[in-house]
Formats: C-alpha cells, structure tokens, sequence
C-alpha cells in the first residue's frame, strides 16, 4: 500500500521538463541565475524539497526565498532577474 506523504522523486521544473534532486543546483552555488532560483522554487512547489530544506541547503532567508517565489508566480522566471528587479516588484 503506497503511503500518501510520500515525497515525489521528480517533479515538473520550470521550463516544463522533468526536474528530480540531481537536477537541482548545488548546495554550495555562489551565482544564482534566474533558471537556478525558478528550479528551486518550482521544487519547493511540488513538493520535491520542503521551503525550509531549500532555505537551509542554500543558506537562504525565508524572506529572500518568499520574494523569489512571489516574483516567479507573478511573473514567471523573467521576475527572478536581478537586472529587472526594481520593474518587477512595482
């Protein structure tokens, strides 16, 4: 009998492809692209990895993991570029 909490092995990423832990940035990135920020927030979204997992794998704040979340829902990954990020957060 399966077990309804279990947690997905994959799950789909951001540009509509499979996306699986292995396919996840490394814990220890010190450049964060938009597509990198859209594969940890389209993880945490389907349940592949839990927000608090994320924010301690790659030593985010709540807050800064929350503005890329609500800037990929409202904007999809064009909101997660830095260059754009005054345009985006109006």
């Amino acid at each position: 009998m399966e077990q309804q909490n279990a947690k997905p092995t994959s799950v789909k990423g951001p540009d509509g492809q499979k996306l699986t832990m292995a396919d996840l940035p490394s814990p220890n990135i010190s450049r964060w692209v938009t597509r990198r920020k859209a594969e940890v927030v389209a993880a945490v979204a389907g349940g592949l990895l839990s927000r608090k997992a994320a924010c301690d794998r790659y030593n985010l704040t709540d807050e800064e993991f929350e503005g890329w979340e609500r800037l990929y829902l409202r904007h999809g990954t064009k909101g997660l570029r830095t260059t754009r990020l005054q345009q985006y957060r109006r």
